[in-house]
């Protein structure tokens, strides 16, 4: 933990006082081939960049120095598969091997540094080990969720043009086996880039044959590899590309480099989640996504954590109490989830009957993140499990948290709704259209003074123009987050909505996201998603959709005059709240973001595109036909 302050209070006050000193310290907490000459130049980059004249290795730091300071036999992956029965342990000493000979197997096919790695693989070691060699190699990496559709995969491969893919001959879903190699045969198709090899592990569900001259083994290649040492790099060279998910135009490749990364991702597990080495960390998401690059494989090897990975799904794999079976046997200290797989578990398991059978004891605190999460998900989780839960708001684009409450500066009391208060590092501010910043306790456009800390992005994958306008031109001098919300009197930070999601009901900005507060208060919803739709006298209305728990009698009528009072009542009739519709389940994203924008779309009868990371495109044709029948 960066500083010597006790609280938060004067830790934030330290970091305003003294912004580079004191990313300068918490940069202690990292081995460098050669310091940084400074750590911030304003002059360099869109905005500046961190820790320059910097020599490091990421690879090198989250897992060799580890095994060099005597604790090689420590755990550092924990592999927990449910969909194949198995549980793997791999120490330091042995990600430390494999990860040299993964490494000696790419350079052997020309990958270097500053080369393009594509990963593309289902939730197992290999995707980890992948990374980590990519860095050990001074290459960049881009992960893609396994299963994406072929067409996004091919617009990713066009972009970074990677030397190399490493991927895996299918993934596994509940009930159904993912074919990986048709996907990818067909990107590469579509791709003008054509990559020069690409190698697949193979999988006992759904082994596949390789293409001759460009396709190999992946295990063996590893098996007959040299090891490769680690290459130390610029702390301002990129370590990966993460493309976010667009559904027009060319993909928005997020850019991390690798020392900002390493010293804020380290920093982070202590200040932020209050582990450190051998404390047994779990983040419940998947390497395709951000939360799986900073907390499934890099921050917590960089504190010399023991990381699980979880091929597996909250529910159904096999019930709602696998969460906390995986917590138990593997003494997890703190988890890490989407709200949207607490709410899976509560419309399972609403009385917390599986969550009682377990021996939770080891766990000291629950933290999400995502999405917003409902106060009625919070109060629901700390009541069952007596622990801690934070609600933390942060982006792909930051790459840790911007809000929160920091266990190792002693927790805060927290505010069910709000994401807490700013992370050292964050100067968070609320600004109208005018760019004016707004009285506390007003709802506007949240964003954040630059500089950025370090691990955010400082720009764009050969787009610095594209970054320059997609994050910095709304309000010059900031980045804007396109969230909407309020800083209170008492300075926690409520994130309310997308920007998007605020509404304008007969000239009056209300937020969605309040209004599914309030549906989630009710008894018996599960989950609800709340959009404006068109109105030819009032501009737009809101209307409801909710999902409801387990074993519910009520009828849907019922229901929906139940929380159309609610809202009338804690809203107002400005809100001109008056339809609420049951659904099965609501569409979402495969990490868990429920389609708002696209839900919109359906019930104002425009044009949509099906996003390409949806993860179940029946749902969506589902609650379709529930927006079209409410708004005839």
């Amino acid at each position: 933990m960066a500083g010597s302050a006790r609280s938060y209070d004067d830790t934030y006050a330290a970091w305003r006082r003294d912004p580079a000193g004191w990313w300068a310290e918490a940069a202690k907490g990292i081995t460098w081939d050669a310091p940084p000459e400074a750590a911030f130049d304003g002059a360099l980059g869109v905005y500046g960049r961190w820790f320059p004249g910097g020599r490091l290795n990421t690879c090198f730091n989250a897992v060799d120095r580890h095994v060099a300071a005597g604790r090689g036999t420590q755990a550092a992956i924990i592999w927990d598969s449910p969909m194949t029965g198995r549980i793997e342990t791999t120490t330091y000493a042995e990600l430390q091997q494999r990860v040299a000979k993964i490494a000696g197997a790419l350079a052997a096919r020309g990958v270097g540094k500053g080369d393009r790695v594509v990963i593309y693989m289902p939730m197992v070691p290999e995707a980890a080990m992948a990374m980590l060699a990519c860095a050990r190699l001074g290459a960049v990496h881009s992960v893609v969720f396994g299963g994406f559709a072929a067409a996004e995969l091919a617009a990713r491969i066009a972009d970074a043009k990677p030397k190399a893919i490493v991927s895996a001959s299918c993934g596994l879903e509940p009930g159904r086996v993912v074919k990986y190699k048709p996907l990818l045969d067909a990107a590469i198709g579509l791709s003008p880039h054509k990559p020069s090899s690409m190698l697949i592990l193979q999988r006992e569900a759904a082994p596949c044959e390789l293409t001759p001259g460009r396709d190999e083994d992946l295990l063996a290649a590893e098996a007959a590899a040299t090891p490769h040492a680690c290459v130390p790099v610029e702390s301002t060279d990129p370590l990966y590309i993460l493309y976010t998910s667009g559904t027009t135009g060319a993909p928005k490749g997020i850019l991390r480099d690798n020392g900002g990364h390493a010293v804020a991702l380290h920093n982070s597990m202590s200040m932020v989640y209050g582990v450190g080495p051998g404390d047994v960390f779990w983040a419940a998401s998947d390497v395709g996504w951000v939360v799986g690059h900073s907390y499934i494989v890099y921050a917590p090897l960089l504190a010399g954590c023991t990381t699980v990975l979880f091929e597996g799904k909250p529910v159904g794999t096999p019930d709602a109490g696998t969460f906390w079976r995986v917590c138990e046997q593997h003494r997890v200290k703190v988890l890490f989830t989407a709200p949207t797989a607490i709410r899976a578990i509560k419309k399972e398991d609403p009385d917390g009957a599986f969550l009682k059978r377990y021996d939770l004891s080891r766990m000291e605190a629950l933290y999400l993140a995502g999405e917003r999460c409902d106060p009625d998900t919070i109060t629901w989780s700390e009541r069952l499990l007596a622990k801690p839960v934070v609600d933390h708001w942060w982006q792909t684009e930051t790459g840790w948290t911007i809000t929160g409450n920091f266990r190792g500066l002693g927790l805060f009391p927290t505010r069910a709704g709000s994401g807490g208060k700013p992370a050292p590092g964050y100067d968070v501010v609320v600004l109208d259209e005018a760019h004016q910043e707004v009285p506390r306790g007003q709802i506007g456009s949240l964003a954040v003074r630059l500089p950025l800390p370090p691990s955010c992005l400082p720009t764009l994958f050969n787009a610095d123009d594209r970054f320059r306008e997609a994050y910095l031109s709304a309000f010059p001098g900031y980045y804007s987050t396109a969230d909407a919300g309020m800083v209170d009197e008492d300075g926690y930070v409520w994130v309310m909505s997308r920007t998007d999601d605020i509404i304008n009901v007969a000239g009056h900005r209300l937020s969605t996201g309040a209004m599914e507060e309030v549906l989630a208060s009710h008894p018996d919803v599960a989950e609800c998603a709340v959009v404006g739709v068109r109105d030819t006298l009032k501009g737009q209305v809101p209307l409801g959709l909710v999902v409801l728990k387990s074993g519910v009698a009520k009828g849907e009528a019922a229901i929906s005059k139940e929380l159309i009072a609610m809202v009338r009542d804690q809203i107002g009739p400005v809100a001109a709240f008056k339809d609420a519709r049951v659904v099965a389940r609501l569409p979402k994203t495969r990490s868990g973001k429920i389609l708002r924008a696209t839900l919109r779309k359906i019930a104002d009868g425009d044009d949509y595109v099906v996003p390409p990371t949806i993860d179940d495109p029946a749902i969506l044709d589902e609650v379709g036909d529930v927006l079209k029948a409410a708004m005839r």
